[in-house]
């Protein structure tokens, strides 16, 4: 996605670590009117597969999901990664580490809301090794429920999440993939 490069290009800063920081648009200050235009691509690239709900995981990937949902027309839900007194106890779980904030999260989706009749597109804003859709995929397979793609809005290609995920048969589409950041720019693949 073309715009995408341009305003990380634009907004985005690296940071050490291979952090690429994007809160200016994408994960703490929304662009609504750009993450609209996020939706309706993930939904030009995985409208045949029959999604019948979207998943993703708190918090930065509620909006992005959310937009996505505008246009398939079909329900948001999130895994929660904090227990509160009404998350229902009857819930799939597993585990996701957050390398930006490290630690590990229990993350958890109650069983009311994935069930083996759902086609699930698993959204989140970024990519890199793979952590949080390894534990989203968990939730998925305990529930039973088909995994009919994957959309990411940052992948970063010099990690190994997305090797992995393509490897395992997923159909993982990313709208921007980052092959290197080096000397204060991105250097992304092309399609």
């Amino acid at each position: 996605m073309d715009k995408l490069k341009e305003i990380i290009n634009e907004r985005g800063e690296i940071r050490d670590g291979n952090i690429l920081k994007v809160d200016s648009f994408l994960n703490h200050q929304l662009d609504a009117e750009f993450l609209y235009e996020i939706g309706e691509e993930f939904y030009r690239l995985f409208r045949n597969e029959g999604i019948t709900k979207i998943v993703t995981i708190e918090v930065s990937g509620i909006a992005i999901a959310s937009m996505a949902a505008l246009f398939f027309k079909v329900p948001v839900v999130f895994a929660k990664k904090t227990e509160s007194i009404n998350l229902d106890k009857d819930v799939y779980s597993g585990k996701v580490y957050s390398y930006t904030k490290k630690k590990e999260y229990n993350i958890m989706v109650s069983k009311k809301y994935l069930n083996e009749n759902d086609k699930l597109l698993i959204i989140d804003d970024f990519l890199a090794i793979g952590n949080a859709m390894k534990g989203l995929i968990d939730v998925a397979k305990q529930s039973g429920a088909e995994i009919k793609g994957i959309g990411i809005v940052i992948e970063k290609g010099f990690q190994q999440g997305g090797k992995f995920l393509r490897e395992e048969g997923y159909n993982l589409k990313s709208l921007a993939i980052v092959d290197e950041m080096k000397n204060g720019s991105v250097v992304f693949r092309e399609n």
